[in-house]
């Protein structure tokens, strides 16, 4: 457990700060909390009407996709701006500056910096999906959450903490109320299930429009996490020729509110991705004891995109392509374009098959062989999907793209 002993509790009701043994402050304690006398607002809200006509949402209505249209869809994925790579605007900052402190230059999940004077590294991952939180509040919120402790997990760190930056539109409109109130529960309820308390954050409302109405409402949340040994940090390429690609975590037919979706079938109208908090702290967990272990290679959560554009990201690094095949049980959308949550690809080195599949049957986590990685292209169901070259192309500067037309 990370702690420190920071002060005692005394019977004063004042909070007395010291640095380096000398008083610097002394405030009651009463001015800092509610009743120091700061507003309680009670709020009406009620549920709009859209969020139950999003349920009525059915995944038969939508054409599956047929095998020869997936590098069309992933070839449109790959220019999406919600879905390329953020390298074009992170690169405008100036890199130089605590350069002795990264440690970020390989690809994981989560930003990992070391911490000086220690062996331990700490993790930092910012996290949110606005279209699940407009779909369902109260569960997009509680993902946010998780797939932020899962970016930390599968960096080889342990969630501690969250922070977050609540931005929502008029608070005075009961539907936007409502997804404020919505969003909170979700996050709550996440947080005591990752044990991650909220140190801190901000709200800010009125953001919107006079023509398009509120923004979607999202609640990011930034969570940190500590990495105690560097030889556990985990990253998300794919490391050797032969390696075995697996899911970690269930496939279901499942495409609500993801990218595909929402941007190349157009349909707007959908729940949250499926999601379930118990399957996602079993997964967590199995994740950490994998890279514990030494028995993963690279690990890499299923978000944005769905599981296709998890593995192209996988192979781009190191220029590693792969050869997989779907699930007969599973749509060929929901299979490499959904967005259930509580899933992970990871690579396993063949000697250590065995093992590794053992060591999540031992804790009941469910798990596929995808396939292998191989050669310099994406090859699903012995079809090319893209090279690797093309692919990787576009995302890396698809965003540049749109922002400089």
């Amino acid at each position: 457990m990370n702690c420190e002993q920071i002060g005692t509790v005394t019977d004063t009701k004042r909070l007395e700060f010291y640095q380096d043994g000398v008083l610097v402050a002394d405030v009651p304690a009463d001015d800092l909390v509610l009743g120091g006398g700061a507003p309680v607002y009670h709020r009406e809200y009620k549920e709009p009407a859209y969020f139950q006509e999003f349920k009525k949402f059915d995944i038969n209505a939508v054409q599956d996709i047929p095998a020869s249209e997936l590098p069309k869809a992933l070839d449109f994925l790959m220019n999406h701006p919600n879905i390329a790579s953020k390298k074009w605007v992170a690169e405008q900052y100036d890199s130089s500056i605590g350069r002795a402190n990264r440690n970020t230059n390989a690809p994981s999940d989560a930003g990992v910096v070391k911490v000086h004077g220690s062996d331990k590294s700490i993790v930092i991952t910012v996290d949110c999906n606005s279209r699940y939180v407009n779909a369902d509040p109260e569960e997009g919120c509680a993902m946010a959450v998780a797939e932020a402790a899962r970016n930390i997990v599968c960096s080889g760190g342990l969630p501690v903490a969250i922070t977050n930056c609540l931005n929502f539109g008029n608070p005075y409109v009961p539907e936007v109320y409502w997804q404020f109130v919505g969003a909170i529960k979700g996050m709550k309820k996440a947080c005591e299930a990752f044990e991650t308390p909220v140190t801190g954050g901000n709200v800010s409302f009125y953001n919107q429009s006079s023509d398009e109405g509120p923004v979607f409402p999202t609640p990011t949340i930034g969570m940190l996490g500590i990495l105690e040994k560097a030889e556990n940090k985990m990253t998300l390429d794919f490391k050797a020729e032969g390696d075995l690609v697996y899911l970690v975590g269930e496939s279901v037919n499942d495409i609500a509110s993801s990218e595909f979706l929402y941007s190349y079938r157009k349909v707007k109208a959908s729940p949250a991705p499926h999601f379930d908090l118990p399957t996602e702290q079993l997964v967590q967990k199995g994740i950490s004891q994998l890279i514990e272990a030494k028995l993963i290679q690279s690990a890499h959560d299923v978000s944005d995109g769905g599981v296709l554009v998890t593995l192209a990201e996988s192979a781009f690094p190191r220029g590693l392509g792969f050869d997989v095949k779907s699930d007969a049980g599973i749509r060929q959308d929901a299979m490499w374009f959904g967005e259930a949550q509580s899933r992970v690809i990871v690579s396993v080195a063949p000697a250590k098959k065995a093992a590794f599949e053992a060591h999540l049957a031992g804790l009941g986590i469910k798990s596929s062989q995808l396939g292998t990685v191989k050669g310099t292209d994406m090859v699903v169901d012995g079809q090319v999907v893209s090279s690797l070259a093309k692919a990787s192309g576009s995302y890396f500067t698809a965003l540049e793209t749109a922002l400089t037309k």
